[in-house]
C-alpha cells in the first residue's frame, strides 16, 4: 500500500531515484515506526511522514518522523554518532534519562586545551514561554590555546564567537550566527559551531548521546531553536532539578559570570 511519505530532494539525491520510488510505493517503509524526533508512534498509511537520513563516514541509516514534528531531511552525524543512534533503536543502548534533566554529560571541547564540558538540558522560562536550553560549564579553568598562564579564558573565548553577557534572564539571549544544537535520534549529539570554508565543527561533542526529556524535545522542535547559557567551573554545579538550576543562573548573572546565546536545532 503507497505510504503517504514526504521525501525531500536532498534524501533523494542520497538514497537515489529507485529507492526513493521504492519507498513512496511502500516497499521498504514500515507502516508503523516511532517517530526519531518525538520518539511516540506514528503509521505512514494514516499520516503524512517525514524521511530522515542520518548520514555519518561509513553508513547511512534511515528513520522516519511525523511530518508535523520536523521535515525529511539529510542529518549528517559522525560514524560513532550514528553507531551509537543504531545501537539505541536496536535496544542495545542504555535506558533513556527520565529525571529532571540536570544530568550533565562530558566531552572534551575541540577549540579549546585542559577541560572537559559538563551539558545540562532543561526548560528555562523566558518571556513567559519554557525555552529549551542548555546548561555549559567547564570542571575546572579553561586555557586559552597557547597559553600557559593560570587564568580561566573560558568566557572571554565565548564572548570572541559571539556570545553575549546576561544581565537579565527574563530575556531571551541573541542568535548566535553559524552555531546550532544537534539532535539525532531524539537525543543531543553535539553543539556544533562554525569552521573554516562554511561547514560546522563540533565544539562540543557527547561521549554518549544524551537523553533529554518529553517536554524539552517538544519545546526544541516547536521552537527550532535552543538557549545556551555558559558559566566558568563552580558557578552553576549539578542541579538535580530546573527551579534550582534557575536559581543559579540567576545568580551567576547577578556575578557577571553568565553568557548566552540562542541557536537553531539541527537534526530532530
Amino acid at each position: 500500500m503507497p505510504r503517504m511519505l514526504d521525501v525531500s530532494d536532498d534524501v533523494r539525491a542520497e538514497i537515489g531515484d529507485e529507492e526513493a520510488d521504492r519507498l513512496l510505493a511502500g516497499g521498504d517503509a514500515p507502516g508503523s515506526y516511532d517517530c526519531t524526533s518525538c520518539r511516540t508512534p506514528g503509521d505512514s498509511e494514516q499520516e503524512r511522514t517525514s524521511t530522515v537520513l542520518f548520514v555519518g563516514e561509513e553508513t547511512a541509516v534511515l528513520a522516519f518522523a511525523h511530518a508535523t514534528c520536523i521535515p525529511s531531511q539529510v542529518v549528517p552525524v559522525s560514524e560513532e554518532q550514528l553507531q551509537g543512534a543504531v545501537r539505541s533503536i536496536t535496544g542495545e543502548d542504555a535506558a533513556p534519562h527520565t529525571g529532571a534533566q540536570a544530568a550533565p554529560a562530558t566531552a572534551i571541547p575541540t577549540s579549546e586545551r585542559q577541560a572537559t564540558l559538563g551539558i545540562t538540558c532543561g526548560l528555562v522560562l523566558v518571556e513567559d514561554d519554557l525555552r529549551p536550553a542548555l546548561v555549559v560549564e567547564p570542571d575546572g579553568p579553561i586555557a586559552r590555546p597557547g597559553s600557559v598562564g593560570p587564568g580561566d579564558d573560558f568566557l572571554p573565548l565565548l564572548l570572541e564567537q559571539g556570545f553575549q553577557p546576561v544581565s537579565d534572564m527574563n530575556r531571551l539571549p541573541a542568535v548566535i550566527p553559524g552555531w546550532s544544537a544537534l539532535l539525532a535520534m531524539g537525543k543531543l549529539h553535539a553543539v556544533l559551531q562554525p569552521s573554516s570554508g562554511g561547514s560546522q565543527a563540533a565544539w562540543w561533542q557527547a561521549h554518549q548521546p544524551l537523553a533529554v526529556s518529553d517536554g524539552w524535545r517538544t519545546a526544541a522542535n516547536k521552537a527550532q531553536t535552543v538557549l545556551m547559557y555558559a558559566a566558568p567551573a563552580g558557578t552553576i554545579g549539578h542541579q538535580p532539578r530546573e527551579d534550582l538550576m534557575r536559581q543559579a543562573l540567576e545568580q551567576a548573572a547577578a556575578q557577571g559570570k553568565l553568557v548566552a546565546a540562542a541557536m537553531p536545532l539541527a537534526g530532530t
